[in-house]
């Protein structure tokens, strides 16, 4: 059930951002009254799953969902349509238009997917807000990943500072810490404070070893509630309490406690509870699953998150903000597709579909989808042959020289793109694929 409520998920979002995309090609086209023979979502060989023509277009969807088209007339594209481009140019075709027209409409698609992830970052503020817990709220210290532990961190320390830059949200402070090649780390160990010497290959080897993520905070297992009838209950734990032992073994952590009564399932053992500053040992017998009936409080509420709520007028800043940072991270962060390990983070359909939540959640639903929209327009506007980006870096250079590439040249190009573009999609699904049997 997990599996196809993420790939729900996906297909709605990614259906969502086609549509969008070539919506934007569409418009623009039809204002400069350039001809639309086809609007396609998915792509559709030899035959569509539906099709409706209207005017002069045809209205489809396809059965291979690996993203949507539409054909323009006169524009040398993936139909590869060389009948079409040996007749005489029309005046409703895209050949024909001035090359400022012809700019707009492939940049069209591009402009409409950052514009919909700005508006979509901006009515998530408006209907959720914005809700985090401060670094500096991580009074019980981080638990770090391993590659993490064998640069110098250890678990229970408290990160200061990061190059001496001082960070209120732990997304930005830990990108910093793998991406940006940060120099030097400030912790909080034991009452003293030190400063931790980056290792160089850090983004190498968190890659490498495939962490999820570099860090979390830590905090207790304070006890929201009891399950009935669970040996909890019958022991007398009640919501408020803090489980700080087992068998006598500190659990100073949720994570911690968790490990524990797993490693104790079916077994009798003491747990050592703080209530109102004093501590008291029940006894109880762990069940064969290794739980005992008690729910944790949200780390939100024990850690004291910060909440922003933002009116509708002050959403569309505040989106456009939150999408600028995105894609300035999104845009930094290609330098390491480019080296060995960052090769083999590249992801297809499935590395995709991963992101998602496995229960559904629309806030999550419209950030994934924001992400993605960011995503989709910058990989589209990046200069490859085939791209919406190949397209546009061959007007500049009408632009600049007043020369137009040969028919024959932009077919060349057409096909070199498509290949890489295949390549690349080879690799990504590819390193799903391996990903699903590590050994």
């Amino acid at each position: 059930m997990d599996i196809l409520i993420k790939a729900a998920q996906l297909v709605l979002s990614l259906s969502l951002l086609i549509v969008a995309h070539e919506m934007g090609h569409f418009l623009f086209a039809k204002l400069f009254r350039t001809r639309v023979e086809k609007f396609y979502l998915f792509f559709d060989p030899w035959f569509s799953l539906f099709k409706i023509r209207k005017g002069e277009t045809e209205y489809g969807i396809g059965w291979i969902p690996m993203g949507g088209y539409v054909k323009i007339s006169g524009m040398i594209d993936e139909s590869m349509d060389r009948e079409q481009m040996a007749q005489p140019p029309q005046p409703w075709e895209f050949r024909t238009k001035p090359v400022w027209q012809r700019l707009l409409i492939m940049v069209g698609g591009v402009l409409v997917n950052f514009i919909m992830a700005f508006f979509i970052y901006a009515m998530i503020l408006f209907t959720w807000g914005q809700q985090y817990v401060p670094v500096g709220n991580a009074v019980y210290g981080f638990e770090f990943c391993e590659t993490a532990l064998q640069s110098g961190f250890q678990n229970g320390d408290r990160i200061i500072a990061v190059d001496g830059v001082e960070y209120e949200m732990m997304s930005d402070m830990s990108h910093h810490i793998i991406f940006d090649n940060a120099q030097r780390v400030t912790v909080e160990r034991d009452g003293q404070r030190m400063d931790l010497v980056m290792p160089d290959d850090l983004t190498a080897r968190f890659l490498a070893a495939n962490e999820k993520m570099f860090a979390f905070m830590r905090y207790p297992w304070v006890v929201d509630r009891t399950l009935s009838g669970s040996p909890a209950e019958k022991a007398g734990v009640t919501g408020g309490d803090i489980l700080t032992a087992v068998n006598g073994t500190p659990t100073p952590t949720a994570e911690l406690f968790v490990n524990e009564i797993k490693s104790n399932a079916g077994k009798e053992i003491s747990l050592t509870v703080s209530r109102n500053g004093t501590e008291q040992v029940k006894n109880m017998q762990v069940t064969a699953a290794g739980t005992v009936g008690v729910q944790c409080q949200r780390p939100e509420t024990i850690l004291q998150a910060k909440s922003i709520e933002y009116s509708f007028g002050e959403s569309f800043p505040a989106g456009l903000k939150f999408g600028v940072q995105t894609l300035t991270r999104y845009v930094k962060n290609m330098k390491v597709i480019f080296t060995r390990e960052g090769v083999k983070q590249v992801g297809g359909f499935i590395a995709i579909g991963n992101i998602f939540p496995a229960e559904w959640d629309w806030q999550s639903f419209w950030s994934m989808t924001a992400f993605l929209s960011i995503i989709l327009a910058f990989m589209n506007i990046l200069p490859i042959p085939a791209l919406d980006g190949g397209h546009v870096l061959f007007l500049l250079y009408e632009v600049v020289t007043g020369r137009k590439p040969s028919d024959k040249f932009l077919e060349h190009a057409q096909i070199v793109g498509m290949v890489l573009l295949l390549g690349l999609l080879v690799l990504a699904n590819g390193n799903d694929i391996i990903r699903l049997f590590p050994k």
